[in-house]
């Protein structure tokens, strides 16, 4: 632990004093126009070293300052015991920033970093500080008095500085003795300039440094909402009600995008051209979210072993779990190594592409006919009412969303859509890559998409 602490309290609350004085202004004669003219007096701390006192003499022990001129010096410290409180207290605040987007240099609505402030008693002090007065006459003491005492009536409030979690910025200025001269009876013709004493209390505290703790991250949070039927116990039992009301939170509402073994931080405002319900992946948008900044957040990633889980968002319990590391050429991405075991096994043979068969057919945009092809097809083969066989297709009658194939001399429905509305089915496209999941009423993407917040997660 640093043993060193020095947080320049005591000099904040000097040039906070020093502000107090700093703008006070005597008449100096008049112009020829009548107008006063008027001159600001300086204030200056006076407990100069010898070096310093020296340079502002030029270097001359005849020198004197100029008037006006006011001085100000600490004259005493004392421990405030009167205001002692427990000194062993320690007071805990919890504080939330807001996310700020570098980009656009902006505080967006989404929370930022997070901190638990623990702050240890101060110790009470009372600082004593005598304010000299230096005037060559007795009209420019006048003027000066006038001015300052009407401020303290009795005591002026003070503030060390802006900083809403330092409880001990405020203090008050009371002004608690005067001394109007420094001359005595008889006044001698060799001792022009006249100082006038004031002593000025401040009730100060002097703090130790406070202790700030990073809070972790609270990877999801789950609000499950039980009805005012039966007891709690029951209820948190109770997977089914459990699972149609619970809410899923993500911090800083980041979203996930899956594309491949590539896996994209989007903000939550973020939306991608290919939604999940469809069978097409979608183009990984521009972005300025980098995630070694969001790894960051979270503390101790370490790649290759730390996980991204991602939720299975069609009603499964199970999680698509892969380990994580940066992509060394672009740091937008995370590279995944997905867990087999962890991703939906197939339930039906893969389909070579997915087509519209109004627009491509075997030999004219599709390879030549071969046994075992088969092709998911987007649109009716054959007329409204599928009576009429279409020609690229032989004799085929289809609906959109089946699965044709050849058999090696006729193209067959292998997977109907309108005879299959129960089960669910998988099914990869080889072309891409890609698993499809067959809800019983459309093809969607099983498990590649937009993981909106709350539905991914990271395990350290």
């Amino acid at each position: 632990m640093q043993s060193f602490f020095y947080d320049e309290q005591i000099r904040r609350f000097l040039l906070q004093f020093t502000r107090i004085f700093s703008n006070f202004q005597v008449e100096y004669g008049r112009a020829n126009s009548d107008e006063a003219t008027l001159i600001r007096v300086p204030v200056r701390y006076g407990d100069w070293t010898r070096l310093a006192q020296t340079v502002n003499q030029d270097n001359s022990a005849s020198a004197l300052p100029s008037t006006p001129l006011m001085t100000f010096y600490i004259t005493g410290m004392d421990y405030d015991r009167p205001r002692m409180q427990e000194p062993y207290f320690i007071d805990r605040k919890a504080v939330r920033q807001r996310y700020y987007d570098v980009a656009t240099d902006s505080y967006e609505t989404a929370q930022g970093n997070a901190f638990t402030i623990e702050r240890l008693m101060p110790v009470p002090y009372k600082m004593t500080i005598t304010l000299d007065i230096w005037t060559s006459n007795t009209n420019q003491k006048f003027q000066i008095f006038e001015q300052i005492v009407t401020l303290f009536n009795p005591a002026l409030e003070i503030q060390s500085t802006d900083n809403f979690i330092d409880w001990t910025s405020l203090s008050m200025v009371e002004l608690d003795q005067t001394t109007w001269t420094s001359r005595t009876i008889p006044q001698g013709t060799e001792n022009p300039i006249d100082i006038m004493s004031m002593r000025f209390t401040l009730p100060i505290w002097i703090s130790s440094p406070a202790m700030v703790k990073k809070l972790g991250v609270i990877e999801k949070i789950i609000m499950s909402v039980f009805d005012a039927q039966g007891d709690a116990a029951e209820a948190i039992q109770n997977s089914d009600l459990l699972l149609g009301t619970r809410q899923k939170f993500t911090p800083y509402k980041f979203q996930a995008l899956l594309v491949g073994n590539k896996l994209q931080a989007l903000k939550y405002s973020a939306v991608v051209d290919e939604p999940n319900t469809s069978t097409t992946l979608p183009d990984q948008p521009p972005s300025n979210e980098f995630w070694p900044a969001i790894l960051e957040m979270y503390g101790g990633f370490r790649p290759g072993i730390s996980q991204i889980r991602l939720d299975n968002q069609h009603g499964s319990t199970d999680q698509i779990i892969a380990t994580a590391t940066v992509d060394p050429t672009d740091d937008r991405f995370l590279l995944l190594d997905i867990d087999t075991d962890t991703v939906p096994q197939n339930t039906l043979p893969a389909v070579n592409s997915v087509i519209d068969p109004l627009l491509s057919g075997p030999g004219s945009g599709l390879p030549a006919a071969v046994a075992g092809q088969r092709y998911l097809i987007l649109n009716n083969i054959g007329d409204a009412d599928n009576t009429q066989p279409s020609s690229a297709w032989g004799a085929l009658l289809a609906q959109a969303n089946d699965v044709i194939e050849y058999d090696g001399q006729d193209w067959v429905v292998s997977f109907g859509s309108t005879t299959n509305t129960e089960n669910i089915q998988y099914m990869t496209n080889i072309t891409t890559d890609l698993q499809y999941l067959w809800t019983g009423s459309s093809w969607i993407k099983s498990y590649e998409g937009l993981y909106p917040a709350g539905e991914w997660s990271i395990v350290i």
